[in-house]
């Protein structure tokens, strides 16, 4: 069976992968959302990240479409309390920012959307620096002592801002991140190494990146000369034209082929042997995307192996 990681110092034990919410109602219509999570869960995954503002960017759609989905799916499977459901407020066009009511409102449409009475790991999205920590954290905590949210966390924010968060939250004793969602890949490294990471392990942060194989290009299907239908094909595909790029891929070329496992499992086991990282992020549109995904649970790489590609991404 494997091993469940502890998020930071929380009580939310999570499979060592977590399941990208981003394409459910965009990429992936219902039947096809149903249907990965329905897989994902079968292999022993419980882990969901969401946003309430997924996926507002697509024509038609006016976000909440992920929630909506999800909270669909977990009435229909009454598994609710088997699941870890994370999701994230200040970027849904009805509920931007950060201010106090805004976190409350955003919270409870939230609720509504995935047809729960709590959610398990609240995110702010993007931080809202016109915002004071005490505001933000001060709302946070009382939907912690609500019963709303179990458990906080911050993504896309400032070691600067996220150190002054934390210092608050111990000041006052009121609840403190216990998780930070950073951009962090192969090809993404200072996005979250030095001052994020060092503060995460310092104060006890469970890291869990996003855009773990860097909007597809860490899962090998972009190369030289080929073409790829996806909704991300052009930010994926940049990385062949960089020195960083190309060495990545032929590290994970080789290592893949001596462990017989995908391109893109060896990318999520390097960022799951990361320092502080508890589980990266990945999401599939399909039930076919997801065994490369899942495998990272299986494929432990050794430090010659971690630093391999550790050298080849500087």
């Amino acid at each position: 069976m494997t091993s469940l990681r502890t998020i930071g110092s929380s009580d939310l034990k999570v499979f060592p992968l977590a399941l990208g919410g981003n394409v459910f109602g965009w990429t992936a219509d219902e039947a096809a959302s149903f249907a990965v999570l329905d897989a994902y869960t079968a292999a022993g995954g419980n882990f969901v990240d969401t946003a309430d503002s997924y996926s507002a960017w697509v024509e038609g759609n006016s976000g909440g479409e992920s929630e909506t989905v999800i909270g669909k799916w977990l009435k229909a499977r009454g598994n609710r309390d088997d699941v870890v459901i994370a999701t994230k407020v200040s970027q849904h066009p009805d509920f931007p920012g950060l201010s106090a009511d805004n976190i409350k409102a955003a919270a409870d449409a939230s609720l509504r959307r995935l047809g729960t009475d709590h959610i398990d790991l609240y995110y702010t999205h993007f931080d809202k620096t016109e915002v004071p920590v005490e505001e933000i954290v001060g709302a946070l905590d009382e939907l912690v002592k609500a019963g709303k949210v179990r458990h906080i966390a911050a993504s896309n924010i400032s070691p600067e801002r996220l150190r002054e968060s934390l210092e608050f939250s111990d000041r006052e004793g009121l609840a403190r991140y216990v998780a930070l969602q950073p951009h962090y890949n192969l090809v993404s490294r200072d996005t979250y190494e030095g001052g994020l990471q060092d503060l995460a392990a310092r104060f006890g942060l469970a890291a869990v990146p996003y855009f773990a194989l860097a909007s597809g290009f860490l899962t090998g299907k972009y190369r030289p000369g080929t073409t790829v239908e996806s909704a991300r094909a052009g930010s994926a595909a940049k990385h062949l034209d960089t020195a960083r790029g190309r060495s990545v891929l032929a590290a994970l070329d080789e290592i893949a082929g001596a462990h017989d496992a995908q391109v893109a499992t060896v990318a999520l086991a390097w960022l799951a042997a990361q320092p502080t990282v508890a589980a990266p992020i990945a999401s599939a549109r399909t039930v076919e995307q997801l065994p490369a995904l899942l495998a990272v649970a299986d494929l432990e790489l050794t430090e010659a192996e971690v630093t391999r590609l550790t050298q080849a991404s500087a």
